[in-house]
């Protein structure tokens, strides 16, 4: 490797947390969004001069990529059965102490699930200023658009997000809590225990695309009815050996769910306001889940599950 080819491999490795969240933000898949990265260093690796700033070169080049994605992903999501999700993400590589809360809930499954309603341009011009805090004249260089049309792009973003934005709780230590008793619940089959957890217009979503099995539409509404729906999931679960292993998924309180193997049966993501858990997002697709861990047949765990349901 040559000393230039060197200098510009350890730029990219030290920037290669930001451009993964750029790309995640953008695309919502932790896969698009590392093959979005890996062709930015190619492209960065064959570039013949040297750019003055190797941030604004290489976020300029992510962004591009992930906009061209994205348009083509949009098609396919029209096709997609049933609710679509992000692919849940455990972990944000990109660390800014001052806005780590910012950084957050910017990646939560209810703001992704929002900027899904942005055009690809833009979705990228919002992330990159509002997300990361961009200059106009760099946003403007990294989707080709002049800087004023940038301003018009942002404050229709602006419009679009506001129009749909849920709060969220600022303490996490509190998030946390509720999120523990929770599952706490969850594990003891406590309907009584989940439902003064649970909003009373709480809604449970899931996102199987088709792969996996669900329930009815694959979304139920009320506490009443989520926490009957999620009592009927515990026991036969526990029963097979299933595990819940709470973890922070997409910046907000989670879990795992794993069969007696380890395999990932599939992953929760809680939004919660004011005390109380407003939705659960379960992602049950396998496609999804694979970044993850091994999966497992959650057919087949269904199956298991019903027959340890009988007397």
């Amino acid at each position: 490797m040559t000393e230039t080819l060197q200098r510009r491999a350890a730029e990219f490795q030290e920037l290669r947390p930001l451009l993964f969240s750029i790309a995640y933000r953008i695309l919502g898949s932790v896969s698009e969004a590392e093959d979005a990265v890996q062709e930015t260093w190619l492209r960065y690796a064959a570039t013949p001069a040297r750019p003055v700033s190797a941030k604004a070169f290489l976020s300029a080049v992510v962004t591009r990529i992930s906009i061209d994605v994205l348009r083509s992903a949009r098609v396919r999501r029209e096709e997609y059965v049933g609710p679509w999700f992000p692919e849940p993400l455990l972990s944000d590589p990109y660390a800014d102490p001052e806005r780590s809360a910012e950084l957050a809930n910017s990646v939560s499954m209810a703001a992704l699930l929002l900027l899904e309603r942005l055009s690809p341009l833009e979705r990228a011009v919002f992330v990159l200023r509002e997300v990361f805090g961009f200059g106009f004249d760099e946003v403007a260089a990294a989707v080709g658009r002049s800087p004023a049309a940038c301003r018009q792009l942002v404050v229709r973003a602006r419009r679009h997000m506001a129009a749909g934005r849920t709060r969220f709780q600022a303490d996490r230590r509190a998030r946390e809590e509720l999120a523990g008793h929770f599952f706490d619940a969850f594990s003891q089959g406590d309907v009584s225990g989940l439902a003064e957890l649970l909003a009373a217009d709480v809604h449970l979503v899931a996102d199987s695309g088709g792969k996996a099995p669900l329930w009815g539409s694959g979304v139920i509404a009320g506490a009443g009815n989520v926490a009957r729906v999620l009592t009927a999931l515990a026991e036969p679960f526990a029963r097979i050996g299933g595990r819940v292993e709470p973890r922070q998924v997409n910046g907000q309180p989670g879990a795992i769910f794993r069969d007696r193997d380890g395999r990932i049966v599939n992953v929760w993501a809680l939004d919660i306001l004011d005390g109380r858990i407003q939705a659960i997002h379960t992602v049950l697709n396998p496609d999804k889940l694979a970044h993850v861990g091994p999966v497992a047949d959650a057919f087949a765990v269904l199956r298991e599950a019903t027959l340890a349901r009988r007397p």
